[in-house]
């Protein structure tokens, strides 16, 4: 991860001696001056938690509703931060989040590392205590001008005076820059946090006949301005590619698709230009859950390359290989990569960031596939050694899908217990063409990758695999709602626990969520490492480890107004799913055990290594 520049401090008029001191009033203008011009770049969402000294941020959030600003307001700045992450992943623009000062500032960090990882466009908009009241003890003054600095993009400190002391044209400048390193259109670096540190001087609020009248004075035409001249936003195009290092299509060989973090409005250039590149070269795609081609018709796809490379056959071994993006989660991929004596480029889309930690590649082009694909590519058709190989890689993959069906179709029987491998592939089966879907880091996603049908219908497939935590699982989908009208998140019982929190959006989501969570007592993972230990009494892997909770999820969602369901056997869960989805937001339990899941999916892996090999 490259450092990000040194912090830009705005000059302050009002520092000199002798300056009028601030109103209220001032406060709010130059609040809804900062806003109102993220407004006109684009800004779509602002997310506001409580505070006293972000109170002026928060009544300019309100006025600028009537311009199409949406508001959303959060208890815990931790959530709000994922909420705001999911809304940008899903529309590829900004959400600010709007904070008090102090601690309140370091609940950002976790959702700011995921954003800088996951080039996911994020603003945060601290308030805080003017430089007279820094240093020096007073209460709620802290260094959170340095919390997120080695995440972000970009970092402003404004006015040490109070943000009431800059003139409308710095504020709109700081605004346009904000934004634009949000998208990453400024300073070489993609899409990703950026945070506006914004001290305001007291008074912070206005009477309410005061307010009122300032409300008269600039509300309404500044909210038309605003509104009239809100933009969409787009990515810039790609970039040339001249001189860009090649690969051969007339030679053997495969592409590896990683989990897609271009822009959205990139992502049909993108699947067109592979489209193009297989047609022409014959390449199968290895494509990971989150690169968002499994399904896609025009493309010959393998899904199960994780099961197929556990011990893999000679003849799947390729001369060349096209990377997109980050590497998918499978380790077993990763090995088989650095093993090869191949030709490795990686391709992606507007990020310059070293994203091989393999070390093999010869070359990485960050000017997007469509760019570095040529378009004499047009003519042409593949050779006789890239359909061998690209028969090789379908057969096995024919092959591994049938074994599976019979080895995971028969646990939906009437009184068969769940496995997690079945509830992925059954439940990739009964999700409705086009119903987004958000996958948990840790088992549900690696399960995804392994286990769901390619066969079944498409899904926008959604995962927030920058820093690959739980931190903000249920906030960050009903963020992916909100934005997209649905979503159905597949998570662990400790990823959702640990953003309990996240339930508190339900009363405000517009969209509509499905939470399916695998209720296997405790972090399930870990029973895929060799934690485990003979004999069992030398570690306390229960303890240490899996630290199940002894939480009742139906209750823990019946508090929060909730409907819930515990799905006992496979064959319910048709029936529990039609229910949920008709639910505005609901949860559905299912209970597995992850000891015996855990053996279940060594030997599938044993199956895949000794029957499906071509």
């Amino acid at each position: 991860m490259l450092s990000p520049p040194d912090p830009l401090s705005l000059a302050s008029p009002a520092s000199a001696p002798g300056a009028p001191p601030t109103t209220a009033a001032a406060n709010l203008k130059a609040a809804f001056c900062l806003l109102g011009s993220l407004r006109r770049c684009g800004l779509r969402h602002v997310v506001v938690c409580p505070g006293s000294r972000s109170a002026p941020l928060a009544v300019a959030a309100a006025l600028l509703e009537p311009s199409g600003l949406r508001l959303h307001t959060a208890l815990d700045e931790r959530s709000a931060a994922f909420f705001a992450l999911g809304l940008g992943r899903a529309e590829g623009c900004p959400t600010a989040v709007v904070t008090t000062s102090g601690s309140a500032v370091a609940q950002l960090l976790p959702a700011c590392v995921e954003a800088d990882y996951g080039a996911i466009p994020l603003l945060l908009l601290s308030a805080d205590r003017p430089d007279r009241l820094k240093r020096c003890g007073a209460n709620q003054s802290v260094n959170q001008e340095s919390f997120l600095q080695g995440s972000c993009r970009w970092f402003a400190q404004a006015a040490g005076a109070g943000l009431a002391s800059l003139a409308s044209d710095q504020l709109e400048a700081l605004a346009q820059e904000a934004f634009a390193r949000c998208l990453g259109r400024l300073g070489g670096l993609p899409a990703g946090p950026v945070h506006l540190n914004l001290p305001f001087e007291t008074p912070l609020h206005g009477a309410g006949a005061d307010l009122a009248a300032l409300v008269s004075q600039i509300g309404t035409p500044l909210v038309a301005a605003t509104a009239a001249h809100a933009p969409v936003p787009s990515a810039g195009g790609p970039g040339p590619s001249v001189g860009a290092p090649r690969l051969d299509p007339d030679r053997p060989g495969v592409v590896v698709a990683g989990p897609w973090r271009g822009s959205p409005s990139s992502w049909s250039a993108h699947r067109q230009a592979l489209i193009q590149w297989q047609r022409r070269s014959g390449w199968p795609v290895l494509a990971d859950p989150l690169s968002g081609l499994r399904g896609c018709r025009d493309l010959a796809v393998v899904a199960g390359y994780d099961l197929l490379l556990e011990d893999p056959a000679p003849e799947l071994a390729a001369p060349q290989v096209l990377r997109l993006g980050s590497l998918p989660a499978s380790r077993r991929l990763e090995g088989w990569l650095a093993g090869l004596a191949a030709d490795q480029l990686l391709v992606s889309e507007g990020d310059p960031r070293r994203l091989d930690p393999l070390g093999v590649v010869v070359d990485q082009v960050s000017h997007g596939l469509q760019a570095w694909v040529q378009p004499d590519l047009a003519s042409g058709s593949p050779s006789p050694l890239s359909l061998q190989l690209a028969r090789a890689w379908q057969e096995a993959e024919a092959a591994l899908q049938r074994r599976l069906d019979q080895e995971l179709g028969s646990l939906a029987a009437p009184m068969a217990a769940w496995s997690e491998p079945a509830l992925a592939r059954q439940l990739s089966r009964l999700l409705p063409e086009g119903l987004p879907l958000m996958l948990a880091n840790s088992s549900p996603v690696r399960d995804w990758e392994s286990f769901a049908d390619p066969a079944a219908s498409t899904q926008l497939v959604f995962g927030f695999r920058g820093a690959s935590g739980i931190d903000g699982t249920l906030s960050e989908a009903c963020g992916l709602s909100e934005a997209l009208g649905a979503c159905l998140l597949l998570t662990g019982d400790l990823a959702l626990l640990h953003d309990a929190n996240g339930w508190l959006w339900r009363p405000q989501l517009r969209g509509q969520l499905t939470v399916v969570v695998i209720d296997n007592g405790g972090g399930g993972i870990f029973e895929q490492l060799p934690i485990r230990t003979e004999p069992a009494g030398a570690l306390d892997f229960e303890r240490l480890f899996a630290m199940p909770q002894p939480v009742d999820l139906l209750a823990l969602a019946a508090l929060h107004g909730v409907p819930a369901r515990r799905v006992e056997t496979p064959a319910a869960l048709s029936r529990d799913l039609a229910w949920a989805l008709a639910q505005p937001f609901s949860l559905l339990v299912v209970p597995t055990d992850r000891r015996r899941d855990a053996n279940l999916r060594r030997r599938l892996r044993t199956m895949a290594a000794t029957e499906c090999a071509p």
